[in-house]
């Protein structure tokens, strides 16, 4: 492959193709204040204008840059494309163990996490770019990039999906205010990118609650400090023990394992009339014991399987009950499917998909669960600290039996 002479004094050309680029990027590109702020649903194409953005700078004005994202696995894809552009430009150094590009120019593009903010004391800059800006600790913009730019009078573009309202709405409301001369702000949907199909948003948004909806991609900014399930209270159709079991009606359970500090929680789901029958929640017992419970709540109800966590030590009790002949599930929580069971049970609580018990113990749990955003870009949901998720756990798995069971009834023996 052909490598690209670049002389010193280019002041005009880019290596960037501006032809794909949509008009709202475009937009964002052809502002002329130091400061950027551009709050965005995912897939608008942030990544995009950042890269063209920053580009340009390094290589048509020999500017020296920064990229910055939250972690080492964010920056790493951005690192290989910048490094696959520099390897056709004739005299580009690349240092791999700085992640640092510079160019015969005398251009500069380093690429950074700031998973550890103290590290990233460096010289002056002529742009540094943010990217998923909201999840950066918010001490590396006052006191570590911004005054990198003061020599320079150099600028930053923020690019980011809101995450309440943090540093980055903080910024983001700079750049609205007509008087701060220096700073802009924009706001745009995943579907102003127009590459991506209606059909597809529409099916989407179908399957999303609506606070991921209105995050990710409306790209609102709230102030629900991390909330998960809405509409709890109105999920309430009738209290406990108001319910037996129907001819012809699919049951689903579902089981979260507690010991001592933990609770057991067993929840019951009526699949045909989606809604929660039964729930069951104890500590302080014996394995025996809570097996021989589950066996009986079980037998009550005639469930078609029973969904049990076995993540520790319910691996062993989900064994001995299928021994029993009980129809056990096995699901083993990690990070990336935990988010998908609880996120379908928020969208089915706020739907009104399944009706509740009005039981004071899941309706607290549910309404202060919580979610952490991850630098990675997903999600960790806990109960606040000193409080429990037993019944919120053992519900979800209980909907997410309901939601992938067969139609047809399947009686244990």
């Amino acid at each position: 492959m052909t490598k690209k002479n670049l002389s010193s004094d280019t002041n005009t050309s880019s290596t960037a193709n501006y032809g794909t680029l949509h008009l709202g990027l475009l937009a964002v590109k052809k502002r002329s204040q130091r400061f950027t702020v551009v709050a965005c649903g995912r897939r608008w194409g942030k990544t995009t204008l950042g890269k063209t953005v920053l580009l340009d700078h390094a290589i048509s004005w020999n500017r020296r840059t920064w990229w910055l994202a939250p972690t080492f696995v964010m920056m790493g894809q951005v690192w290989r494309d910048f490094k696959a552009m520099a390897r056709m430009i004739e005299g580009a150094k690349i240092s791999e163990s700085e992640h640092r590009i510079d160019l015969p120019g005398g251009g500069m593009i380093a690429v950074r996490s700031s998973h550890k903010p103290d590290h990233l004391r460096g010289e002056g800059l002529d742009l540094a770019v943010l990217d998923e800006a909201a999840y950066i600790d918010p001490r590396v913009w006052p006191e570590i990039v911004r005054p990198m730019l003061t020599t320079t009078l150099g600028g930053a573009l923020f690019l980011s999906t809101p995450f309440g309202r943090n540093w980055f709405w903080d910024i983001f409301r700079i750049g609205l205010d007509p008087e701060e001369v220096d700073w802009a702000s924009f706001q745009f949907a995943t579907g102003d990118n127009p590459k991506i199909a209606r059909s597809e948003l529409e099916s989407i948004r179908r399957q999303t609650s609506e606070r991921a909806w209105k995050t990710e991609y409306l790209a609102e900014f709230n102030d629900e400090g991390g909330q998960v399930f809405r509409g709890v209270r109105a999920a309430v159709r009738q209290p406990a023990l108001h319910y037996a079991p129907q001819p012809g009606h699919r049951y689903i359970i579902g089981v979260d394992w507690g010991r001592s500090q933990d609770y057991t929680a067993i929840a019951v789901i009526d699949a045909t009339a989606r809604q929660m029958v039964a729930l069951d929640r104890f500590n302080q017992v014996g394995w025996n014991l809570q097996r021989g419970r589950l066996h009986s709540i079980a037998e009550h109800w005639r469930p078609q399987v029973i969904w049990a966590e076995s993540n520790s030590f319910g691996s062993p009790n989900i064994e001995a009950l299928q021994q029993e002949g009980l129809p056990m599930r096995s699901f083993q929580t990690s990070v990336s499917n935990k988010s998908p069971l609880i996120e379908a049970l928020a969208l089915a609580i706020e739907r009104g998909y399944l009706g509740l018990l009005d039981d004071p113990v899941l309706l607290g749990e549910l309404s202060s669960y919580s979610l952490e955003r991850l630098p990675g870009g997903g999600f960790r949901y806990s109960a606040p600290p000193g409080c429990h998720d037993d019944t919120v756990i053992a519900t979800a798995l209980a909907w997410h039996g309901a939601e992938n069971s067969r139609s047809s009834y399947i009686e244990f023996v």
